[in-house]
């Protein structure tokens, strides 16, 4: 599969963008352990216009994680125009638009899969992102609003006809927000019936590695999204890969390796926000990494009440192995964090300031 000349390789598993998530520190780790493509968060088009700092931050990537898509939001036509310069300048390999988002400030404003009421407005945003930008533009979004308004057939023709590249589907309408099971056989559907010729990616409820691959199998799209099923869980997508080669999903990490992982995400997060928000943010990881273990809710419960990577890192370092299924060397955790260092990245902030 390709986007636009893009070389993704056969059956490639994308991180899906999500809020508060896909951050730099996090693609990275899912980077290292097989995701064959990357998303930003979705980053408001006002804030960049505005120049709120933390749209602005949301954009630094790294050569180590290409490719990456940017991916952005808004309802205004003419934000999205600017903000598409903007994200332009600082050199993704794909410009990703947001029509998908279900939540309620966002859809508002026709933004996210607010914009699925107005299909030609949703035409007009995506044609003037694409006039703006200077690499290929594709987009997310939802089956329609709701049962009784699902047009993607026609919303995917008029994209293709419209420039973009991809079009990646949640297979579930915006009224359904994150609830019950995604419905495949809409994206079979798409693929089958629509008569686009652009790849095709599929999102929803591709959690596992089994279901990763039945998604390949029961859809025919060209390429998976994987969200929730990532969170805590970079190993995701070197397991599906294995599970695709050899039937059987590897066993789980060790507990070691988990700990290892963390104090290095820990320590990327750290160095990209300042420590006092990376600790912060980093404590919406834990239930995904430590899930599954004997007293992993002690654990967390620790760690969430420190303030500091240190702090952190000693939790991890002393955790009694009566709660844990193994002791981790001290040297070994703090050893990884220590050594974690963010490459250089493309920063948003630099490339606007010297145009």
């Amino acid at each position: 599969m390709d986007i636009a000349g893009i070389d993704l390789g056969d059956r490639p598993i994308f991180l899906a963008p999500m809020e508060d998530v896909s951050d730099p520190p996090f693609r990275l780790m899912c980077k290292r352990f097989g995701a064959d493509m990357l998303y930003t968060e979705f980053i408001s088009s006002g804030g960049l216009m505005y120049g709120a700092d933390g749209s602005h931050q949301k954009l630094d990537i790294y050569d180590e994680e290409r490719p990456v898509a940017i991916q952005i939001f808004g309802g205004d036509v003419d934000q999205v125009r600017e903000a598409t310069r903007i994200v332009d300048a600082v050199g993704p390999d794909i410009i990703d638009i947001n029509f998908g988002c279900p939540v309620k400030k966002v859809v508002c404003k026709d933004g996210g899969a607010g914009i699925l009421r107005n299909l030609p407005k949703m035409q007009e945003i995506t044609a003037a992102v694409i006039e703006e930008s200077t690499r290929p533009v594709t987009v997310k979004t939802r089956l329609g609003w709701n049962d009784e308004t699902i047009q993607i057939m026609d919303v995917a023709r008029m994209l293709e006809e419209t420039g973009i590249k991809a079009l990646a589907v949640h297979a579930r309408t915006r009224k359904q927000m994150y609830k019950g099971e995604a419905r495949w056989e809409w994206l079979r559907r798409i693929k089958e019936e629509s008569g686009i010729s652009i790849p095709l990616i599929g999102n929803g409820d591709a959690t596992t590695p089994e279901k990763i691959e039945a998604m390949f199998d029961e859809t025919g799209v060209d390429a998976v999204m994987v969200g929730r099923g990532a969170i805590g869980n970079p190993w995701i997508f070197r397991d599906a890969k294995i599970y695709r080669e050899t039937g059987e999903v590897p066993p789980p990490p060790t507990w070691p390796e988990r700990c290892k992982v963390v104090a290095e995400h820990l320590a990327l997060k750290c160095e990209w926000l300042g420590e006092k928000k990376g600790v912060l943010e980093m404590r919406r990881m834990y239930g995904g990494y430590f899930k599954g273990f004997r007293g992993a809710s002690k654990l967390r419960t620790l760690i969430m009440v420190e303030s500091t990577m240190e702090g952190v890192l000693e939790v991890l370092l002393n955790f009694d192995e009566d709660d844990a299924n193994v002791k981790v060397p001290t040297a070994a955790v703090r050893t990884v964090a220590i050594k974690a260092s963010l490459p250089v990245p493309t920063r948003a902030r630099e490339t606007v300031t010297g145009d």
